[in-house]
C-alpha cells in the first residue's frame, strides 16, 4: 500500500479516476478480523484503534471480494448455510 493511497493525516487523496466515494458500515467487533483478511487478499485498506476500516476499491473483483468478506464474518451462521445450499440447487 503507497502513501499516495493513505495520507499520513487519514486524509484521503481526491480519487482522479472516479470521484465516487462508497460507504460500507462494518460492525466494530468484526472490523479487525475483516481488516486482516483484506490484507492477506492483497486489497489496500487501513485500521486504526477507534476510527474506521478504510478500504480502497480499485476493481470490481476487489468490491466482491470485500462483500465475501464481510458476509463471511458478519452473517450468522445460519444464513451462510443456506446461501451455500442455494448455490448448491443452481443448475
Amino acid at each position: 500500500m503507497s502513501d499516495r493511497n493513505f495520507p499520513s493525516d487519514g486524509g484521503w487523496e481526491e480519487d482522479k479516476v472516479s470521484t465516487t466515494n462508497n460507504i460500507v458500515s462494518i460492525q466494530w467487533k468484526h472490523k479487525w478480523d475483516i481488516y486482516h483478511r483484506l490484507k492477506a487478499l492483497e486489497i489496500d485498506c487501513q485500521c486504526q484503534s477507534n476510527q474506521p476500516l478504510l478500504i480502497q476499491l480499485n476493481t470490481t473483483q476487489s468490491a466482491i471480494q470485500v462483500w465475501s468478506v464481510v458476509k463471511h464474518l458478519s452473517a450468522p451462521r445460519q444464513e451462510l448455510v443456506s446461501w451455500l445450499n442455494r448455490c448448491w440447487q443452481l443448475k
